[in-house]
């Protein structure tokens, strides 16, 4: 029987667009009081400031489940494009961001049995045109989940990466050339996302997914990229 999420209290970060908009608006309809952060979230806070991160999740009462979902991404991404402080922006807002909520919210985590999820990207398990810089974060996320579930599943909190492959949000803005409107539409799209999430969560706290991969149908299959043509091949 899944398990109700009724009056527990959520923190999402990059929950003003994208997935993390998307994860809030599940989470809420399912009864949860949600902060969402981010740059264009209720509550504006930059995830990369650890002071200000520490400062907010202190203020809560209770904390019950994290979602990071908070990332930036940039046109030039390409290793010969990569700059030091690029670097250490990508680094700072797609990995740093999500330790510090989590050093931070460890022991409310504790206190409530709570759920962590992070949100990855399947380009960190495979090579994609996203970049050195973006790939090196996600797959932080994924190395950073599976350390932290290893020490803390004995207290009762569960940490999950969902790898998500190319989703329909703003940061496909960012790329150097826009994919086509056909790609565009094959795509997965943000709620795609937060339904998984959702399950994750949902679980009787007997059980733990500590991975999922989801990908489009008719654009990605494990270890492939996205193609030009979502067409299907003629029968």
């Amino acid at each position: 029987m899944a398990e109700s999420l009724a009056g527990k209290v959520a923190v999402v970060t990059g929950g003003g667009s994208g997935i993390g908009a998307a994860i809030v608006d599940s989470l809420t309809a399912e009864g949860v009081t949600c902060h969402a952060i981010g740059r264009r979230g209720p509550v504006k806070l930059d995830v990369s400031d650890q002071p200000g991160v520490k400062r907010f999740v202190d203020s809560l009462e209770r904390l019950d489940i994290l979602v990071c979902a908070a990332a930036d991404q940039v046109p030039g991404r390409r290793l010969q494009d990569l700059t030091p402080e690029i670097w250490d922006h990508l680094i700072n807002v797609n990995l740093s961001g999500a330790f510090y909520f989590i050093n931070a919210g460890l022991q409310k985590l504790r206190a409530a049995r709570g759920d962590v999820v992070l949100i990855g990207s399947v380009s960190g398990s495979w090579p994609d045109p996203s970049g050195p810089a973006y790939q090196a974060s996600k797959a932080g996320m994924s190395a950073l989940a599976a350390a932290a579930g290893f020490e803390e599943h004995l207290n009762g909190v569960r940490f999950s990466t969902i790898k998500p492959g190319i989703v329909d949000t703003p940061i496909m803005l960012k790329r150097p050339v826009l994919p086509p409107p056909e790609v565009t539409a094959a795509m997965l799209k943000p709620e795609d996302v937060a339904e998984a999430c959702l399950m994750l969560l949902k679980l009787p706290r007997r059980a733990h997914i500590p991975e999922l991969t989801i990908v489009p149908t008719r654009l990605q299959s494990l270890g492939k990229t996205n193609v030009p043509n979502p067409t299907p091949a003629p029968e």
